[in-house]
Formats: structure tokens, sequence, C-alpha cells
């Protein structure tokens, strides 16, 4: 079994990954889903955790080996960061989503030179609004951005859009159809309503029930 295969599999086991076979979720983009996955809290199992990290770690050290910075997207994106950070033994800082109203009102916590080229991890993608906020923070103050990477992706064609159109690499250690084959195989999603489900990922503006 791959690691992303066990790593979908805990996910299930654990309910991290939640579906709907009647009615759907809220994302706060307001896209209605039959699936929602909490990431937060695979920061609470050890073993999941480390598998999370070391996939993580591998992926950043294939797609962006000139990374010297990982940075975390608050808030869900900040542990992630400080265990592959650990793992990868590289600095670490965080994005907020926005400045501080306060102090130095800083938006990026921690230190950044010149010459860093900042690799950001999040929890999850969907149509990456958050994360390319903070992307766009780092090179606002006048950092490179290496790439993006996180745990999981729905798949989405805005996803697609919004990256090419900012200019920023991405990756993710899972996507919608790991977990739906998964979920499938190990039946926690009946045949029935398979196809309503993929239905979801194609037009998730339009899906409703």
């Amino acid at each position: 079994m791959t690691n992303t295969a066990e790593i979908s599999k805990q996910l299930l086991e654990k309910k991290i990954v939640s579906f709907k076979e009647s009615g759907h979720y809220e994302f706060a983009s307001g896209i209605h889903s039959p699936i929602y996955t909490d990431l937060r809290q695979t920061i609470s199992y050890p073993a999941l955790r480390k598998q999370i990290t070391k996939a993580l770690a591998k992926q950043i050290q294939d797609m962006y080996p000139e990374v010297t910075v990982i940075a975390g997207v608050a808030t869900a994106g900040i542990p992630q960061a400080a265990l592959v950070a650990e793992e990868m033994n590289l600095p670490m800082v965080y994005v907020r989503s926005k400045p501080k109203d306060h102090g130095k009102g800083k938006q990026i916590e921690g230190v950044l030179n010149d010459d860093d080229q900042v690799v950001l991890i999040d929890d999850l993608l969907s149509t990456g609004g958050s994360v390319l906020k903070a992307a766009q923070a780092v090179t606002k103050e006048g950092y490179q951005v290496a790439g993006i990477s996180a745990i999981f992706s729905y798949g989405f064609t805005d996803l697609k859009k919004n990256m090419d159109e900012a200019g920023f690499a991405y990756g993710t250690i899972l996507n919608y159809q790991d977990l739906l084959s998964a979920a499938h195989e190990g039946n926690w999603l009946s045949d029935e309503h398979l196809e309503s489900y993929k239905a979801f990922q194609s037009d998730p503006w339009g899906f409703d029930r």
C-alpha cells in the first residue's frame, strides 16, 4: 500500500473526512459540498501526523529544491509548516490572513532574508483564495515564493485557473480522486452515490441537493 493510500485510509477511519449522502456542507466560499475534510484534526494523531509531514517534505524537496524557508498559512497551515520545517531542518515563518492592527502591523511573522525562497504550506486547497493571499503578501514584501504545498486538493478547475493567473506553482500529497477511491474501496462510500460525488468536483458551484 502506498503512503498516499495509507494516509487516505487513516483520514477515513478517523472520520477526518466526512461524506453526506443527502444534503451538503457549506464552505466559507459558499460552495455546497457533499464532502468535508477537517484536516486540522491530523495533528492530534502522531503516526498520521508523521506520515503527512514526511510526504510534504518529500514533495517540497522534489518540486522546490531551492527552498530555504517554510511558511505556514494561518491558521491551519501553521502546525503543518512547523512539522515540515523541523523535518527539513529549515527556518519557518507564518503569514497572517491580514496585517496586525497593532504593534508593527506585521503580516509575516518570523525572519526572512532578501535571497530566501519560500514554500507556503496550507492544509487544503479548494479555490486557492487564502493561500494566494498569503503568497501575495510574501511577494509584496519583496520576497520570493518558490511554490505552495498542501495535504489535499479538491481539484477544482478554479484552483488551477487562479494559481496559473497568479503565477504560483503548487502541489498536494492527496487529491479528490485518491479519497473517493479509498472511500469506495473501504465501503465508506456506496456505489449508489459515487457518481454524485464525482459530479461535485466537475461543477462545485452548481452542486446542490
